[in-house]
């Protein structure tokens, strides 16, 4: 990430911080805004380009999206006046502002991340699912209409809001891949951070709290858990946060071995 766009991020961030009236709509308004933007070159070079003036960007984007409610429309004014990197970083940051402005307006406290990871393991291990939400070929609308027949009454309005915006906007990631980006900010929002549990059979109560523990010592943050159940691992646990594995799973432990026999 640049400075510019580390820079404008920050701004974002600090906007969406001091708005009062911030609702699930202002979050679902911002998200949308970042697919109309991205599906228009024109439009998208022109906000992400440093020669245009931020008065003309900010006039443009009142023009197009001027029926938005206050708070979505100057949150959304203020990033495109801000100075991004390129025009990717641009769409990238009004993605993770709508997705952390819905996670703010639910007050969120680990509902959305567990749903999210409970319906991205349904579309990982159902190959007619992830391909009805995942191709490139279908018609988003459909889309939508499976998320919304899956999910409505049986998880949160902002864990709805939050699929139903992924299977419209993969931008040539695998969905369970979006979705758990989506997780990742929703909790850095809450000053939590996502860890990765693979284990051979559903870890105990006491097992999870003795390593929130640990890791919020260890880290700062209270971790929540993505929990993947693997019978190959035979025993132990396999934990990821974002790119530093602890593998102290049985299997692992008997490949060492057998590599140590072996030499």
């Amino acid at each position: 990430m640049g400075s510019a766009t580390r820079e404008a991020l920050d701004r974002a961030k600090a906007e969406l911080a001091e708005a009062s009236e911030v609702s699930l709509r202002t979050g679902e308004q911002l998200l949308a805004a970042g697919r109309t933007i991205d599906s228009t070159p024109q439009l998208k070079a022109l906000l992400a380009d440093p020669s245009v003036e931020s008065a003309d960007k900010g006039a443009l984007v009142t023009r197009i999206f001027g029926s938005y409610d206050p708070a979505a429309l100057r949150i959304l004014s203020g990033i495109a006046q801000s100075r991004w990197s390129s025009p990717v970083q641009l769409i990238d940051g009004i993605e993770e502002i709508g997705i952390r402005a819905v996670a703010r307006a639910s007050g969120d406290d680990g509902t959305i991340e567990s749903e999210l990871f409970a319906f991205a393991r349904a579309v990982d291990s159902d190959d007619e699912l992830e391909l009805a939400l995942g191709s490139k070929l279908g018609d988003p609308a459909r889309r939508v209409e499976v998320v919304e027949r899956l999910l409505t009454g049986k998880a949160s309005d902002a864990t709805l809001a939050l699929v139903t915006y992924a299977v419209q906007t993969q931008r040539g990631r695998r969905l369970v891949e979006v979705i758990g980006h989506i997780a990742e900010i929703v909790a850095q929002d809450a000053g939590a951070m996502v860890v990765s549990i693979t284990a051979a059979a559903p870890p105990t109560a006491s097992q999870l709290d003795r390593l929130r523990s640990s890791l919020t010592q260890r880290y700062g943050r209270t971790p929540r858990f993505a929990i993947t159940i693997d019978p190959r691992l035979i025993g132990g646990l396999r934990v990821q946060i974002g790119d530093e594995v602890i593998d102290g799973s049985v299997a692992n432990r008997l490949a060492d071995l057998r590599l140590k026999l072996a030499g």
